[in-house]
């Protein structure tokens, strides 16, 4: 008799709903929108984005997939998926705005000119469906940049990387989405003279 095994297997990762992995237990499964992490450190200070990376696949992106709505009912997830978040190792500042150490749920609101971006203490919901302005940390605003050729899948990376700042940015389509993380050189110098003091 022939074995149906590897065929069931498929039939239960790519075909059932999502609901029935939760009904059922299985926790991990394989997401058309893959998993994705990018980490930079500036100084002593480690950021680390956890992503998922959607396709174009031939769709409208920007007031398409991701509606202009200004944040109704609910703003957009950054990604995929679960909450895109950000992790910061040590305090830093973001476009100049103070936020400590921590992680974070990041949340953007996209527009025609400027974009809110959003660090939310809550960093395990399920996208931004449960969002909730309460549990803001921290918003900005930031100012989209034209990209000269698109991106098909869905990318956060670190630019102009300085010695106390860089810029991480979201970029997709043909929008690159610019967020300034800065860092105090003060606490840096202070970080590598408690190691030196603690020396022989």
């Amino acid at each position: 008799m022939k074995r149906t095994y590897p065929f069931l297997f498929l039939l239960i990762v790519f075909l059932l709903p999502r609901q029935l992995y939760a009904q059922y237990g299985v926790r991990d499964v394989p997401m058309a929108s893959q998993k994705a992490m990018v980490m930079q450190r500036i100084g002593l200070t480690d950021i680390t984005v956890t992503y998922h990376r959607p396709a174009i696949k031939g769709r409208k992106v920007w007031e398409g997939m991701v509606p202009y709505n200004q944040g109704q009912p609910f703003p957009w997830r950054a990604g995929a998926n679960q909450n895109t978040t950000i992790q910061f190792s040590q305090d830093v500042a973001i476009e100049g705005k103070p936020l400590k150490a921590g992680i974070y749920g990041l949340h953007m609101i996209p527009a025609k000119g400027e974009w809110i971006v959003i660090f939310s203490n809550n960093a395990n919901a399920w996208g931004s469906f449960t969002y909730k302005a309460s549990e803001d940390a921290l918003r900005v605003k930031v100012t989209p940049v034209t990209l000269e050729e698109p991106r098909e899948f869905l990318t956060y990376n670190f630019r102009d990387i300085q010695a106390n700042s860089a810029v991480c940015v979201l970029e997709w389509e043909k929008k690159r989405i610019p967020i300034k993380v800065s860092i105090d050189p003060q606490h840096t110098l202070k970080q590598i003279e408690a190691q030196l003091n603690t020396q022989a």
